[in-house]
């Protein structure tokens, strides 16, 4: 698999609070994590929560994210990680820093 959205790919979560239902958490929000691997493709829920059918499916990303990227006061291990299921459409890649 190859793409904007592959494992091992950086990306951050679109900083986007709209109204009505989302399945994006909040702290995740406007963060940079790492794809793990791709989950499912599924119904796009925030559709399907109006009565919509939610096609076409979006692709759903395993994200990793290291806790001090989602709370920068975390106190514990720096090794620590969050796994967080993502839909594409909250995604965007992030240029791979040299």
């Amino acid at each position: 698999m190859s793409g904007p959205f592959a494992p091992g790919r950086r990306v951050r979560v679109k900083a986007l609070y709209p109204p009505g239902h989302t399945r994006t958490p909040w702290y995740t929000r406007g963060r940079e994590g790492v794809i793990l691997d791709l989950v499912d493709v599924e119904p796009d829920p925030e559709e399907r929560a109006y009565g919509r059918p939610g096609l076409p499916a979006v692709p759903v990303w395993r994200v990793v994210f290291a806790q001090h990227e989602l709370w920068p006061d975390y106190a514990g291990p720096a090794g620590d990680r969050v796994v967080v299921g993502i839909f594409e459409p909250w995604l965007e890649p992030v240029e791979e820093r040299s």
